[in-house]
């Protein structure tokens, strides 16, 4: 008898402390598949953007940005970045770089990550045809493309 009683003492706090201990297992984990960091290791990839400017309104961009066929933009802390190119190889990011360098424009390389299984297949393969020319009408339709492509599968 003073067994049972013993264990009904300490049955409803072990239980407690375990469901407790569940959620709050849970709730940690949950916190670490929102954070980016956590996410950039599941698959991402490294891509280099070429960058064209840097703009403090939307209008401004356009207006600048009038020379260029295709391109992309980004928003951070209130400045429009204009990308021209973008690579998953350093070399033909440096290809890149120079093409618009060599056409009178600004280039800048920009390392960041993504994810997009899609996109990054496609860009391999254009990063491929680009690996092997040095023709710039090749550079520029390729250029076109893979930023035609990015606004097709990551902005929809």
């Amino acid at each position: 008898m003073v067994m049972v009683i013993i264990m009904k003492k300490y049955v409803f706090p072990v239980a407690l402390a375990l469901v407790i201990g569940l959620f709050m297992a849970n709730f940690f984990i949950n916190q670490y598949d929102d954070l980016g960091t956590i996410k950039l290791n599941r698959g991402s990839e490294k891509i280099y953007y070429i960058q064209h400017g840097a703009y403090s309104s939307m209008e401004s961009m356009k207006t600048a940005m009038t020379s260029f066929e295709n391109y992309i933009y980004s928003k951070e802390d209130n400045i429009y970045y204009a990308y021209v190119g973008i690579t998953k190889n350093k070399e033909n990011a440096e290809k890149i770089k120079k093409y618009f360098n060599d056409k009178g424009y600004d280039a800048y390389i920009k390392e960041k990550r993504a994810d997009n299984e899609g996109f990054l297949t496609i860009l391999g393969q254009y990063d491929n045809i680009l690996a092997e020319t040095t023709n710039v009408d090749t550079i520029k339709v390729i250029c076109n493309q893979v930023l035609a492509k990015y606004e097709e599968i990551i902005n929809t």
